[in-house]
């Protein structure tokens, strides 16, 4: 059975430790630890995480490598990071929860997941982001959070 490759943004490694996402959260990483799940990390991830307090910088390293798969931000995954914010899907402001949805798209990941209803899971923005993906010859990315992933995975 094919994995599922998921990348997860970093609102969801802060979800593990936040009373209102933690049942969910931990338990789509639960699915990942059971290796239902590829998780897709990028440098924009790490390069949060190291910001992020100790008990979430801990969770992921003690994440199983054979379940982490990582890739680099190139310079065509920054292109279209900017082409979100040229097409003003998200300002400036907000360039790293582009940068999520381009490294995810051109590491053609199956999904997003993301606890960030504001930037990202939000029907308009999914929309918006997957008209500059059709425009510029990339794929529709599919962007959810965890609790749509868990209630897929139980034929909720």
């Amino acid at each position: 059975m094919k994995k599922n490759r998921i990348y997860a943004d970093t609102s969801i490694y802060g979800g593990v430790f936040d009373d209102e996402f933690t049942g969910v959260t931990r338990k789509f990483f639960d699915e990942v630890r059971k290796g239902r799940h590829i998780l897709v990390v990028s440098e924009i991830v790490l390069q949060e995480l190291e910001l992020a307090p100790l008990k979430i910088r801990q969770f992921y390293a003690d994440l199983p490598a054979r379940s982490v798969e990582s890739i680099d931000f190139n310079d065509e995954m920054a292109d279209l990071r900017d082409a979100y914010i040229a097409a003003k899907v998200v300002s400036k402001r907000f360039r790293d929860d582009a940068a999520h949805v381009a490294a995810v798209t051109v590491a053609k990941a199956d999904l997003i997941i993301s606890w960030n209803f504001r930037h990202l899971v939000k029907w308009e923005r999914i929309r918006a982001f997957n008209a500059v993906n059709l425009r510029l010859g990339y794929p529709i990315m599919t962007i959810l959070s965890p609790l749509e992933v868990i209630s897929y995975e139980e034929g909720l």
